[in-house]
């Protein structure tokens, strides 16, 4: 069993998700020094664009009648449902991008989910496991800002993890990460720093909890 990581970021460097979830990874290899962290990287290495359609067309066809590409689909969707049935608890790092779902964060959900083990109806095989979202949001989204409901990615990102697989699922929310970059946006850092402070804390408690979950 491991603890399993999820990144979407197209950042290499300066990603503040990825740092954010380093965070709440922290005390999971500070308890389990020996234990495997199954890492899958969707903003270094997206998934191929066809595999959904593939494996969505293979759920019609008898196995030996499969063309190649649909009996690879199949394969890798089992491999992605298998990282996460394997592990103990999980940790998923999503920015917002163009105020919705990464796409592919959402390819990857969709492929899961031809996968037996998560198709619609079967009983929810992660159920109770302790999973961490890290959302991280480049503008202002709050409530009484001028963009508040703009954020279409967060609630559907929920009610995939905490309702539909039925994770236990905590929240980690950091905003206005583009105040560092856009000059324009740089009377807002203080704010941005608020956000990221609070962010922190809660990677640390929330990093515990995934860590004791294996204890």
């Amino acid at each position: 069993m491991s603890l399993f990581r999820l990144d979407a970021s197209i950042r290499t460097d300066g990603s503040h998700s990825r740092e954010i979830a380093d965070l709440v990874e922290k005390p999971w290899l500070d308890a389990h020094p020996d234990v495997p962290v199954t890492k899958r990287d969707l903003g270094r290495t997206p998934l191929p664009a066809g595999a959904w359609p593939d494996a969505v067309a293979a759920g019609y066809v008898p196995a030996e009648q499969r063309t190649p590409e649909q009996a690879a689909a199949v394969e890798l969707a089992a491999e992605l449902a298998d990282e996460l049935v394997d592990a103990d608890a999980y940790v998923f790092a999503l920015p917002l991008y163009n105020f919705g779902v990464s796409q592919h964060f959402k390819a990857w959900v969709d492929l899961v989910i031809t996968d037996p083990r998560f198709a619609a109806g079967a009983e929810p095989v992660l159920k109770g496991r302790p999973a961490v979202l890290v959302v991280v949001r480049g503008g202002g989204y709050a409530p009484g800002t001028p963009r508040d409901g703009w954020d279409h990615a967060t609630g559907w990102v929920r009610r995939i993890l905490a309702e539909v697989w039925d994770l236990d699922l905590k929240v980690i929310e950091a905003d206005l990460t583009l105040s560092y970059v856009v000059p324009a946006l740089a009377e807002l850092q203080p704010v941005a720093d608020e956000f990221r402070a609070k962010a922190e804390a809660s990677a640390a408690e929330h990093g515990a909890v995934l860590a004791a979950a294996r204890a």
